[in-house]
């Protein structure tokens, strides 16, 4: 990797953390409701992974799959940032026309499958489309992103299971942050290893990485990546982080200690990496500032007026896009018929 892609890292990650942050500040200005994630802190595990896996193709990409705290992993795909930030406003000119909002982020033109709400849903959906890139002979693959949280939920062994039976070409991401809302992982799992729990159950390939090193994170997944590419079967990969926020926006965060907070605070993905580029020259702290100014430029005259300028959905399309306008007579017919 040239200094140019370092640089892009960098600065990929930083206006990720902006993004979330300004999406903070538009919730407490009540003009994003609803349920909202942040991922501030976890910036590395989607950016380095994603950075392994074909995106920015559109319909070429890999398939990507996660669950509520989606807005990083839709961008990183492909998903425009305008769009998103639309959505979680809930305007017409969202990616989803402002019909989804926070947790339901969609973009079938990037093959990001979306974001889901409901804990363990994505788990089966990603060995559809990975059985659906096996049965179209192509080299795609499918990758699921996961939290620690969701991984006693029965779909997820369900999931494991026939993935690996049916040797799918699919890449399961746990992101461990170490709780499942308030609840710490080590009071929830008698196994807190997700990788051993997958590797001895399931016979499944996995390993464990420190996920708030951005350089740890992409030589870790590259290697997952190759092996599902190759047509070895699914991997897991369990990348250990943390997220600097709460679960959501009401969660006050008192299940924590601040001395906790504070360890964790001082392995921030964007310090670590940005640390190193100082230390070999590769930009200097003028250059991050500079950077830092043209991301909060963007994010607030392009990204947030796009958002705040975009129409309101109308009351009389309520029902639209419930149904499909031009359902193919092959498959209505039985219904009509009954």
């Amino acid at each position: 990797m040239d200094n140019a892609d370092k640089k892009r890292l960098l600065r990929e990650m930083i206006f990720y953390r902006r993004f979330e942050e300004r999406t903070f500040e538009a919730y407490m200005e009540r003009k994003i409701g609803g349920f909202l994630h942040l991922y501030s802190g976890q910036e590395a595990v989607a950016t380095g992974v994603l950075e392994m896996a074909v995106t920015g193709q559109g319909k070429d990409n890999d398939y990507v799959i996660t669950g509520y705290r989606d807005h990083i992993h839709a961008i990183k795909t492909g998903a425009s940032p305008s769009e998103v930030m639309a959505e979680l406003y809930g305007k017409e000119n969202g990616c989803c026309k402002g019909r989804g909002g926070s947790m339901h982020i969609f973009d079938a033109s990037q093959n990001f499958m979306g974001g889901y709400a409901l804990v363990g849903q994505p788990f089966p959906l990603a060995a559809g489309l990975a059985m659906g890139c096996k049965h179209k002979g192509t080299d795609q693959i499918a990758i699921c992103f996961l939290g620690d949280g969701a991984n006693n939920q029965g779909t997820f062994h369900e999931t494991m299971n026939m993935a690996k039976i049916w040797n799918l070409p699919v890449l399961f991401v746990c992101e461990n942050n170490g709780y499942a809302i308030g609840t710490h992982i080590n009071r929830s799992t008698a196994q807190p290893d997700q990788y051993k729990r997958v590797d001895t159950a399931y016979c499944m390939e996995s390993s464990q990485h420190d996920g708030m090193d951005i350089d740890n994170v992409m030589a870790a997944a590259k290697e997952a990546i190759d092996y599902v590419r190759s047509g070895k079967g699914p991997y897991f990969l369990e990348l250990m982080t943390y997220r600097f926020r709460g679960h959501s926006m009401s969660d006050s965060k008192g299940y924590r200690t601040r001395e906790e907070e504070k360890e964790w605070e001082k392995r921030d993905p964007i310090k670590l990496y940005s640390d190193k580029l100082l230390k070999a020259k590769v930009l200097t702290e003028a250059d991050i500032k500079a950077m830092e100014k043209e991301i909060d430029d963007e994010i607030e005259n392009v990204i947030i007026k796009f958002a705040e300028e975009g129409p309101e959905p109308k009351v009389e399309d309520l029902n639209k896009y419930v149904l499909d306008d031009n359902p193919d007579p092959r498959w209505i017919g039985p219904l009509q018929n009954n």
